[in-house]
């Protein structure tokens, strides 16, 4: 036997032929396969698939609103306490929650004809307490950690409370955040209406610069930035407002306008001086003093209601009629005469002598009692009449009184229905002729001041 070979056994020669043989068969089959596909048609494309569905976008819930009673939590926002915000806020969903606070308030239920205790949940916000209190650091944490900042728990939202604190650096803040400056309250008041103390007049300016409407108004009463500023007297706000284009002509609900507004608050005597100030503004703006509300009451009606004696001369000296009638048949004489009681110290003599040099017409004998504990002006009124009336009220007076003005009630006495001084007679007849030009007129003539100022019913106030 060679030495390059060596020998088989049967067993493997066999598995050697088969494997041999299933090799053959492999080649065989692969090769018919091959001629089969060569020789046919192709076959068609396979269809494509359709189009994958568009997934529908999933919408979660929103995580529930936290609702917060706990007072301390409150007042940590409310007092502005960081090292307390910090700790709160470790909870993201205290962030936006609910603040509530829980009364107990007695109120009328007719159908059961009783007072019974009712429990008033009111609501608000940890941005809100905070911006009502001019906690700026507070504010801008919040807002940082994603507050909502025209959420409006409350039916207010920070910005309303911002502008009623007059808090102008969280102001700032907030409409920087995007705070809507013309979003109304539940009560319909948008920002700029609550800008109404004078601390709030760079809260006001910022709410200009971002955007707010200077006219908008209130959902109810229909008043503008300007009827709450002069309603106020803000001197400052309404010349802000004057600048930036409000209507001062506008008119509310009641058919007022702000020049009414601003005659109807002026009722402190220590206020007159800042009120008449804003009056002459609005005046110089176009404002018409002859304009009355609804109830035909005209911004000189309530500037005799209020005895201002300066600003009763400033609206006639700009046109106001001093003798017209509201709905319930009151001149301004007659608003004087109710209050002549009530303010004998701020000059309503002044008063009563303006409206009378402006055409007012004499009041009815009847109504001089309302001048008692007002001496001056009784004496004003009586020289407005030819003959001193009969003065039959006198007996009415108290005895008190009587005896204060004992020498004044009886020459007054001695001079009813008697014969006035011709000198007196001259000056009703020419008062009677010039009506309501009288004070135009007088001042023209070329006359002695003296003689002038007695037209004018400016004298002494002496009976003649």
């Amino acid at each position: 036997m060679s030495k390059d070979t060596f020998p088989f056994s049967s067993s493997s020669l066999r598995s050697l032929r088969l494997d041999q043989e299933l090799q053959d068969w492999e080649d065989a089959r692969r090769a018919l396969a091959h001629r089969r596909a060569m020789t046919r048609a192709p076959l068609p494309r396979a269809p494509r698939p359709p189009p994958r569905q568009q997934r529908l976008q999933e919408v979660r819930a929103p995580p529930p609103q936290v609702h917060c009673r706990d007072t301390s939590i409150h007042n940590t926002f409310m007092c502005g306490d960081m090292k307390g915000v910090y700790a709160v806020l470790k909870d993201p969903a205290m962030v936006n929650a609910m603040m509530e606070t829980v009364h107990e308030e007695m109120v009328w239920t007719p159908e059961m004809g009783m007072w019974t205790l009712s429990t008033k949940v009111k609501q608000t916000s940890a941005l809100r307490l905070a911006a009502s209190r001019g906690h700026t650091g507070c504010v801008e944490e919040l807002l940082f950690r994603g507050a909502e900042v025209n959420d409006n728990p409350g039916g207010s939202t920070a910005l309303h409370d911002a502008c009623i604190g007059g808090h102008s650096v969280c102001v700032q803040l907030l409409l920087s955040h995007g705070a809507d400056p013309e979003l109304l309250a539940a009560d319909g008041s948008a920002p700029l209406h609550l800008c109404a103390s004078a601390q709030s007049f760079h809260c006001a300016e910022l709410l200009l610069e971002g955007g707010a409407e200077v006219n908008v108004r209130t959902k109810e009463s229909r008043l503008t930035p300007l009827h709450v500023a002069s309603r106020r007297g803000l001197e400052e706000h309404v010349q802000l407002f004057l600048s930036h284009g409000a209507d001062v002509l506008a008119t509310n609900r009641e058919g007022e306008t702000p020049l009414n507004a601003a005659c109807s608050g002026a009722e402190r005597p220590s206020e007159a001086g800042r009120y008449l100030r804003v009056i002459q503004s609005l005046l110089d703006a176009g404002a018409d003093p002859r304009t009355a509300g609804r109830k035909q009451h005209t911004p000189l009606h309530n500037a005799c209601a209020n005895c201002c004696h300066r600003i009763v001369d400033v609206l006639l000296q700009h046109g106001a009629k001093a003798d017209v009638e509201n709905c319930a048949g009151y001149t301004p004489m007659d608003c004087l005469l109710q209050v002549v009681e009530d303010f004998p110290d701020q000059q309503p003599e002044a008063i009563a002598r303006s409206l009378l040099n402006h055409g007012a017409k004499s009041v009815s004998p009847k109504e001089l009692k309302q001048c008692v504990l007002s001496p001056a002006t009784l004496e004003v009124m009586l020289n407005s009449y030819s003959s001193i009336p009969p003065c039959d009220w006198l007996d009415s007076v108290s005895a008190e009184i009587s005896e204060e003005l004992r020498p004044f009630f009886l020459l007054l006495r001695q001079r009813s229905s008697q014969p006035r001084s011709l000198q007196h007679l001259c000056r009703c007849a020419l008062r009677q002729r010039l009506g309501a030009r009288c004070h135009s007129a007088v001042s023209k003539l070329d006359i002695p001041g003296s003689v002038r100022d007695y037209l004018l019913l400016c004298n002494d106030g002496t009976l003649h």
